[in-house]
């Protein structure tokens, strides 16, 4: 048996052991277990909602519950490692310093709210956004209203899927799957361009502690 299949007949005995509350678990251990893909239990919710063993609106209130949850978990733990920490790591790091986690602070203190928002919209970036809300700290209330907006966003979107497809709910998954890849792929590419960047001000800063002539290229 896949993977997969494992997943679906757990996330089924689930939801027909505890009903809808089966979906909020499920989507809770999704946030700090990202095996278990919200693309999956979502579309899977909304088909088991409309062969009628709960209610659509159960479904996606339970869902986003479990989102909003386990998304505090995860801000919890940023905020346990917190700024100051990550910033001492930082500069015992090659190639980087304290100064870059603190702007990356200061940026997610002026985009906070958006980047949570739209963070919950994206696969693969949408428990882990909450790292970083809470290594910033950012204002409970407002991190709570732009997860829950975001969240149940996405929820109403997969569990509606689900629904109106009927047997034909694990389509969702696949089409997911492929923006997954394509998302993965970027986030690849930003850390390469990151790395790329910190190279850079490490050689420049070699340059000019030698006193030599800097590359114009650099």
């Amino acid at each position: 048996m896949s993977i997969f299949e494992r997943v679906v007949e757990w996330v089924v005995h689930l939801m027909d052991l505890i009903g809808a509350p089966g979906v909020g678990v499920a989507i809770l251990l999704e946030n700090v277990f990202p095996p278990i893909p919200s693309e999956l239990v979502l579309p899977l919710a909304g088909y088991t909602a409309q062969l009628g063993r709960f209610g659509v609106v159960e479904a996606l209130v339970w869902a986003t519950a479990g989102s909003v949850t386990g998304a505090w978990l995860l801000y919890g733990l940023g905020a346990a490692f917190g700024a100051e920490r990550l910033a001492r790591i930082a500069e015992r790091v090659p190639l980087t310093e304290a100064g870059d986690v603190h702007r990356a602070v200061a940026w997610f203190d002026r985009h906070g709210g958006k980047a949570i928002f739209m963070g919950r919209l994206v696969p693969g970036v949408r428990s882990l956004i909450s790292i970083p809300a809470g290594i910033d700290r950012m204002n409970p209330v407002t991190f709570t209203v732009y997860t829950l907006l975001g969240s149940a966003l996405w929820n109403t979107l997969l569990i509606g899927a689900g629904y109106l497809l009927g047997t034909q709910w694990g389509v969702v998954e696949s089409y997911i799957g492929v923006i997954s890849k394509v998302v993965y792929v970027l986030l690849v590419l930003g850390v390469v361009f990151v790395v790329w960047r910190l190279v850079r001000r490490h050689r420049r800063a070699a340059t000019h502690a030698a006193g030599l002539p800097q590359d114009e290229h650099d």
